[in-house]
């Protein structure tokens, strides 16, 4: 027998009923990823990407969809075209 697999709302779930608190976590990033979400529009950038730290934020559509292990200038030009692969 496999272990399940967790859905991402299970996991979400699990992170507010274990005292994480999620909607706090979310506007603290969100807060923090603003300035360079200014920068963006100012440019008229739809998709870009934001690094910090060891983390790249991808945007598109004034929407983080997906926060990737900070990689190679090669690995964030994939992710920003879509073609990002673990």
């Amino acid at each position: 027998m496999t272990a399940p697999r967790l859905s991402d709302t299970a996991v979400l779930r699990f992170l507010e009923r274990s005292g994480v608190q999620v909607e706090q976590l979310r506007a603290t990033l969100e807060s923090a990823l603003d300035r360079a979400g200014h920068a963006a529009a100012e440019l008229g950038a739809s998709e870009y990407l934001i690094v910090v730290d060891d983390l790249t934020f991808v945007v598109r559509n004034s929407t983080v969809t997906t926060i990737l292990p900070d990689g190679s200038p090669a690995s964030r030009a994939r992710a920003l075209a879509g073609g990002y692969r673990r």
